[in-house]
């Protein structure tokens, strides 16, 4: 059995966390902290600490000057944050990994059974159908999505909107980020730079024209025009010659 703690400001931010975790018999959560200063006058009390898991961004102290203070308590170090720029930081901090916001329940999942090899986590089954993305128009919480339910999902600088059955949540990421977290899901396409779209929920093509089940309506870019036709020569319903 290893024991897990968390330190992260935002109590949503957690329990995302603990659900997570919840999936991982071997793993349990000795405690968890919203205030980095706590976290720093308690941790040293503990025993001992197999993980922990930290988000970077946090009032008063943060995640990296916490780190070198609370290093040598912990075997393992994670840490979790909305921002790729921290990369570096992570590095000097010798942290064990680093996941970047929003992540899925796969890809918790693989970074524990990096961090665990000699454990039965091998033997954990990923087949997660969800993940909780910050929503930036929600106050920031983390608000939970089905894959099956995303229409489409939009880039919008340095954010992308995320287009559900249900609702539209706006979270820090570019499309690039989120079309790499996708690449093994085949129901995900891309017929235009500033789209990626669920194939399954496209209800109409009318020329270079692409319309969601939600009324959206997407035109076909020059440079994904050949992936385009042969997406409509697969799925185009034809009539067999006699």
């Amino acid at each position: 059995m290893y024991n897990c703690v968390i330190i992260d400001d935002e109590a949503h931010a957690i329990e995302g966390l603990k659900e997570f975790i919840s999936n991982i018999p071997e793993i349990s959560v000795l405690q968890t902290y919203t205030s980095s200063i706590e976290a720093l006058k308690a941790i040293a009390g503990f025993p001992s600490i197999d993980l922990i898991l930290m988000d970077v961004d946090m009032p008063g102290i943060s995640g990296i000057e916490l780190s070198s203070a609370i290093r040598q308590y912990t075997d393992k170090l994670v840490f979790t944050t909305a921002h790729s720029k921290y990369g570096y930081e992570a590095f000097q901090a010798e942290a064990n990994g680093y996941l970047l916001k929003p992540y899925s329940l796969s890809n918790f999942l693989t970074l524990m059974n990096k961090l665990f090899p000699n454990s039965s986590l091998r033997e954990t089954v990923v087949d997660e159908d969800f993940f909780f993305a910050k929503s930036k128009e929600d106050n920031y919480s983390l608000v939970r999505i089905n894959y099956q339910d995303i229409i489409a999902i939009e880039s919008k600088l340095n954010y992308i909107r995320i287009h559900t059955l249900e609702k539209n949540i706006l979270t820090y990421m570019s499309l690039g980020e989120m079309a790499r977290r996708l690449e093994k899901r085949k129901n995900f396409i891309q017929f235009q730079r500033s789209f990626i779209l669920n194939r399954t929920h496209i209800s109409q093509i009318s020329g270079n024209t692409i319309k969601m089940s939600n009324g959206l309506s997407i035109s076909v870019g020059d440079y994904y025009k050949k992936d385009f036709n042969n997406f409509i020569e697969k799925y185009l319903l034809k009539v067999g010659r006699r």
